[in-house]
């Protein structure tokens, strides 16, 4: 039998050594499962094929890679390029994968995030996740899908992240909104959450730990997106939010009377049995970014569209997967 070849490597031999790349067969119904058997308008635009592609790496991370500790962990934009230059439905833009990820890169950062400050009934802790790279901490929180409503969103991310069902406790009027840079992130208030109540992520390689951290050991030295709190936790776009939470809790009195007599030390609810977790922080730690902030206590109209122009290469594309299926039609006819 031929052996397979892709960029000078023999996969049959790589695939028996560690940290092997993923064979032909796998990339195919990576493929065929991610980008193909979906509904066409996601296949009208690279940036709705790039996030396909993203659901395929985290399938990949989380599943083959799991399965099966010989092959390669890869990073977003090596399995990219590695699908691209492996899945015929792709190849044909292997040379402007460059611009196409460049592109998606930016688009994502305009994607509006939505998410939830869960308070315990005394409203002096609030749960914080921890990414599964890196040692920063963040309100649980994610990107919105295409037309989905923020306060759908941020129950859906929520309990992905902590396992949590807020639908029940949300409120559609009680959020502080701000921007960073071109990117809303809107952040709901869902209060008197009980401090025994049980947390456990649903998504794999995610979060790494999930915590109730006193919101006096949260407060920075100044309101950068990357900050440290009075105990030295190191914080990704918490500090900010803080001063408004603040002012909705001084109008909002807690069910329950504060307890002094509680450490100022973080308290883990769920935490990773895998510690060793390897590699730079998910989070990309850039110069600080001025916030513009919004508290809400009222509904206001829908938020806007965010499928903004992205870039040159997403103009105009059309996804043609016509001619695979009828080469794949002719090749189990012969």
């Amino acid at each position: 039998m031929k052996e397979r070849m892709t960029g000078g490597i023999n996969r049959s031999t790589s695939a028996a050594s560690k940290n092997a790349l993923p064979p032909q067969e796998l990339l195919d119904d990576l493929c065929s499962r991610f980008v193909l058997n979906v509904p066409k308008e996601d296949q009208q635009s690279f940036e709705r094929i790039l996030f396909l592609v993203e659901y395929a790496h985290w399938f990949y991370e989380d599943n083959s890679v799991e399965k099966n500790p010989s092959l390669k962990s890869l990073t977003l934009k090596e399995f990219t390029s590695l699908l691209f230059n492996n899945c015929d439905v792709l190849k044909p833009y292997v040379a402007h994968i460059d611009d196409i990820f460049k592109d998606f890169t930016s688009y994502k950062v305009r994607v509006p995030v939505t998410g939830a400050i869960i308070l315990d009934e005394t409203y002096e802790r609030c749960i914080l996740v921890k990414g599964w790279k890196g040692t920063s901490w963040s309100f649980p929180r994610g990107k919105k899908s295409k037309d989905e409503e923020d306060h759908n969103c941020a129950i859906r991310e929520v309990l992905e992240e902590t396992g949590f069902d807020v639908s029940k406790l949300l409120s559609k009027d009680d959020y502080i909104e701000m921007t960073f840079g071109q990117q809303r992130v809107r952040l709901y208030i869902v209060a008197g959450v009980k401090e025994g109540t049980s947390f456990a992520p649903q998504t794999k390689k995610e979060i790494s730990e999930i915590a109730w951290h006193r919101l006096d050991e949260l407060h920075p030295a100044n309101d950068d997106v990357i900050s440290r709190g009075v105990t030295g936790l190191k914080l990704y776009m918490v500090a900010p939010f803080l001063a408004s939470l603040k002012s909705w809790i001084s109008v909002h009195p807690p069910p329950v009377a504060p307890r002094f007599d509680k450490p100022l030390k973080g308290l883990s609810v769920w935490k990773v049995k895998n510690s060793s977790l390897s590699g730079s922080s998910t989070t990309t730690e850039s110069q600080p970014i001025k916030a513009v902030v919004e508290v809400h206590h009222q509904s206001e109209p829908s938020a806007p569209s965010y499928a903004v122009s992205a870039g040159r290469s997403f103009r105009n594309f059309r996804f043609d997967t016509a001619p695979i299926f009828q080469a794949v039609d002719a090749a189990f006819s012969t």
